[in-house]
């Protein structure tokens, strides 16, 4: 099976738009693209973690909800939630409704405050693990990497939670670290100009 499909449009995408239909303009607009911004990075650490064991089309069409309850994920709003904040959104059915990742989150919102303490922003501690690009396994041939792996660790060790070196590779793959767009894919050349014009943090 290649890794590439024609969509309806006539576009050559990535194979795993297929899926979905509201896979093309996520695929199209958001995935790959270089992100700098703490809140998107933080909010994106967090939905990859509530994807664990499930799909992204489930994320993807709660993430609105994920979005109103967790405040766009202004992780210093998030930080202050309590075991009532808790229980509150457990009741939620807007989104996935799994407390140890709920209260991963929370945690997290804990330790993204710390990180911006240490390293000045979030943004300035992921692109840190940027590999380099001699080092990148061929598009869409890997589920993680040496480099996921150390970052996996690394936030382990800082007492992030959810952030195993699969969650964290499709986090480095989402977030422009690196441009897994398929060969052929007619977003792999956007993205590349995207990532050279991107001013690394």
């Amino acid at each position: 099976m290649g890794t590439t499909t024609i969509s309806a449009d006539g576009k050559t995408r990535c194979k795993w738009c297929d899926a979905a239909p509201e896979f093309d303009v996520y695929h199209d607009t958001e995935w790959g693209f270089p992100v700098g911004d703490d809140r998107r990075l933080f909010e994106k650490i967090c939905l990859e973690g509530f994807q664990s064991g499930l799909s992204w089309r489930t994320i993807l069409a709660k993430r609105e909800n994920f979005r109103t309850v967790f405040h766009n994920f202004d992780f210093d709003l998030v930080a202050e939630f309590t075991d009532r904040d808790v229980e509150r959104l457990l009741r939620d059915a807007g989104i996935i409704r799994h407390r140890g990742k709920i209260e991963a989150v929370i945690n997290n919102a804990k330790r993204a405050r710390e990180m911006v303490a240490l390293e000045g922003s979030i943004a300035a501690y992921f692109w840190q693990f940027e590999p380099r690009e001699d080092s990148v396994a061929k598009p869409q041939t890997a589920s993680m990497s040496e480099i996921s792996a150390a970052l996996s660790k690394d936030l382990k060790k800082r007492g992030w939670k959810f952030v195993g070196p699969t969650t964290v590779y499709a986090f480095m793959q989402a977030m422009g670290l690196i441009n897994d767009h398929a060969e052929g894919c007619f977003m792999r050349p956007v993205i590349d100009a995207a990532r050279w014009e991107f001013e690394r943090p």
